[in-house]
């Protein structure tokens, strides 16, 4: 059981309930991945974000990747209450490319999640040059 180890390794925003689609290359269409609650989870130690998506019903875990400073949140054609952005996924176990959109019932939830999420890629990246800067000066 490390379920509790991992609850006090992380920190989480606030939960928002959304319905989660992906986009299917082959058939070029948005295929509907799941409604449930979404999570900013933040790893305590290491401060990496991460963003979480359960199913309601079934808790199947239909959204799972780092938030990365190459993460670009974006408005989904003129839609106020979802956006899109690309991500590396371990829902399914796999590593693989996605392409997500998100819908919430409101604008103001779509607001504080998108809002979050491009704070937490600054956080990233401002991390990342953190560590680069630290490199270099033991260099």
């Amino acid at each position: 059981m490390r379920t509790p180890v991992l609850k006090s390794l992380l920190s989480s925003s606030s939960r928002k309930k959304a319905k989660l689609y992906r986009f299917d290359k082959e058939g070029n269409q948005w295929k509907e991945r799941g409604v449930g609650n979404v999570k900013l989870l933040k790893h305590k130690v290491n401060g990496k974000v991460r963003l979480v998506m359960r199913q309601s019903k079934t808790l199947k875990i239909c959204a799972n990747h780092f938030v990365i400073p190459t993460m670009t949140v974006q408005e989904h054609s003129g839609n106020d209450k979802s956006c899109v952005w690309h991500a590396a996924d371990f829902a399914d176990g796999n590593l693989k490319e996605e392409m997500f959109c998100i819908r919430f019932p409101s604008v103001e939830k779509d607001t504080v999640v998108a809002s979050n999420t491009k704070e937490a890629v600054k956080d990233e990246a401002k991390t990342e040059e953190d560590k680069k800067d630290e490199a270099a000066s033991k260099a």
